[in-house]
């Protein structure tokens, strides 16, 4: 039985003082080095005026001694999943200080590496301790923040450990996901800190990586639908399905085909888990079949469905009070064996209006996929442009029969098929006007499609930027994974028979998702080390890694693939002065 996180630095404390913790690649971290890096973070925020802080840290283990240190100096600690400008900015106003890894404008505090001898820390903390706040993902809207007591997360944890404690047994944890979202953070620090099982400290991205970390010894995977449904067949997977005891995704809909092909792969098939940052856990289920689509509440969880739409509405002690929450997501009751489960039937929020025409975005998604045509679809309702009308947008990626359409016969042709099949199926104003065809889906760290990242890929309609998802960041790195389309600007004239991606138009990205990642200087100083050693072609995956010196004013970039380096070099910036 796991220790409750209001005893944990008591639990911890009582532990034997050489005891694993987690590992940082092959190095052990013990207990009683764990709890000194808690009195470190405790010291320091223990001498702070003001409540709110906001923490961002990759280490996880070092994260959870800031966390358990943060809450016995009463503070509220605030999550951002990442360290964007934006991001920060919308942080500002909130809280007193900031925490860990953020950019050096905002004077992140950091405690000693040996700090002086701490004062002692209370035995227990109190339940009602407004421990936390964490944003939504922002796939269905603005994130919005959710305050979060100690109790609530105490609650999550027990019943993670009911539910899955005895399939994972001693098992240590690996994640692909990260912990400065709520499904990571219980998962992949709280639960095992709770329960003596060990913390692998980084995130785990690139499958070559994952396939052998796994099959070292007996774990469970924390993934998201965006890594599992990604995992490539042709790596051998044979010691992490001998070693792997669970495997754990969250955050979106996992496609019964990519949960069974990951069981297949995997040895186990994945428990999914159903919930949200306001809900907290509300079921989970384990596919069987490719039908078996029923979820089952957790055991703390009530719920009943809204008699007018159907729409579910949840009470639990992951909740901030007993009241009945209303969601979003629209359901129907099954049962079987005697057992009370429920099937989603798509969202109450995505029911739009287009010209007094009620319309589903999730059916005209599933009449998308259904036609063959499609292996994802999303649907937006776009804003109108002064005194147009709101017009959806279709984002499709193309299964191989609707590839080889647009391949062979172009992107119109596409459009009619896919246009054909809707005209069928729903009213004539949801048809879309927009279309975008896509190799994959945008994800950002938690594996989340959202809102913003489709609505950015409505610029021009010759693309001046790639398909971008982030691998990972570091204060003064990111890695991003880059797909330059075949209709991007760029590769007008440059050539008709092999087009390739221009030298210029290398350079002008890393800058612009330099600027994107960190604080760089106005002025463009320079160029250094430039070299292009393989060119860069439409459709292959390539990663550009970005890394920031602030005290140089530098950037230095590499494109890297498969095939190897493509281009590198060193960008110098200044602040304009002469």
């Amino acid at each position: 039985m796991s220790d409750r996180i209001e005893n944990l630095y008591a639990a911890m404390a009582a532990r034997p003082a050489d005891g694993v913790v987690g590992w940082r690649g092959a190095e052990p971290v013990s207990n009683a080095a764990f709890l000194k890096r808690v009195h470190a973070w405790h010291g320091l925020l223990a001498a702070q005026a003001g409540r709110n802080f906001a923490l961002y840290l990759d280490d996880s283990i070092e994260f959870g001694a800031a966390l358990l240190g943060a809450w016995h100096a009463r503070k509220t600690v605030w999550l951002s999943a990442d360290t964007l400008p934006a991001t920060c900015q919308l942080l500002l106003p909130s809280v007193d200080g900031f925490l860990g890894e953020f950019p050096a404008y905002c004077a992140p505090l950091q405690p000693a590496a040996e700090p002086s001898p701490a004062a002692a820390l209370a035995r227990s903390l109190r339940g009602d301790l407004p421990a936390l706040v964490v944003f939504t993902s922002g796939s269905t809207g603005a994130a919005q923040a959710i305050p979060k007591k100690l109790s609530q997360m105490a609650s999550e944890v027990e019943t993670l450990d009911v539910l899955f404690g005895a399939r994972a047994g001693d098992a240590s944890v690996w994640a692909t996901v990260s912990h400065q979202h709520i499904y990571g953070l219980l998962f992949k620090v709280l639960w095992p800190l709770t329960t003596c099982r060990g913390i692998h400290a980084q995130s785990v991205i690139y499958p070559e990586e994952l396939a052998p970390a796994l099959g070292a010894a007996p774990c469970v995977l924390v993934a998201s639908p965006a890594h599992l449904k990604r995992l490539p067949d042709h790596l051998d997977w044979r010691g992490a399905a001998g070693m792997l005891r669970a495997v754990f995704s969250s955050g979106g809909p996992l496609a019964p085909d990519a949960a069974l092909a990951a069981g297949a792969l995997l040895g186990t098939v994945p428990v999914e888990v159903y919930g949200s940052s306001e809900t907290g856990g509300v079921a989970w289920r384990q596919r069987a079949s490719i039908d078996d689509n029923a979820w089952t509440p957790f055991p703390t969880v009530q719920w009943r469905l809204n008699e007018e739409d159907s729409t579910l509405e949840v009470r639990s002690p992951h909740l901030p009070d007993d009241d009945w929450l209303a969601l979003a997501d629209r359901a129907e009751r099954v049962e079987r064996t005697g057992e009370q489960r429920f099937l989603l039937q798509g969202r109450r929020d995505r029911i739009v209006k287009i010209e007094e025409k009620r319309i589903s975005l999730d059916g005209v998604e599933a009449a998308l996929i259904a036609s063959g045509l499609a292996a994802e679809a999303r649907m937006l309702l776009c804003e109108p442009d002064g005194g147009m009308r709101q017009r959806l947008a279709a984002f499709v990626v193309p299964s191989a029969q609707g590839r080889a359409v647009l391949d062979g016969e172009g992107k119109a042709a596409l459009n009619n098929r896919l246009r054909a099949v809707l005209a069928t199926v729903v009213e004539a104003v949801a048809l879309p006007r927009r279309w975008r065809y896509l190799d994959q889906m945008p994800v950002n760290t938690q594996g989340k499609t959202t809102m913003q990242a489709l609505l950015a890929l409505l610029g021009d309609e010759r693309p001046q930027f790639p398909y971008m998802r982030e691998l990972a960041q570091e204060p003064c790195r990111v890695e991003l994974e880059i797909i330059a389309p075949a209709n991007l600007l760029y590769f007008d004239g440059h050539f008709d028979v092999a087009p390739i991606l221009p030298g210029v138009v290398q350079v002008d990205w890393a800058i612009h998702y330099g600027r994107q990642y960190f604080a760089l200087p106005p002025a463009f100083k320079g160029m250094q080390q430039l070299k292009f050693q393989q060119v860069v072609v439409p459709g292959v995956p390539v990663q550009l890694e970005l890394a920031h010196d602030a005290v140089k004013g530098s950037l230095q970039f590499r494109y890297v693939s498969d095939a190897g380096q493509h281009a590198s070099g060193r960008i110098l910036f200044g602040n304009g002065d002469v």
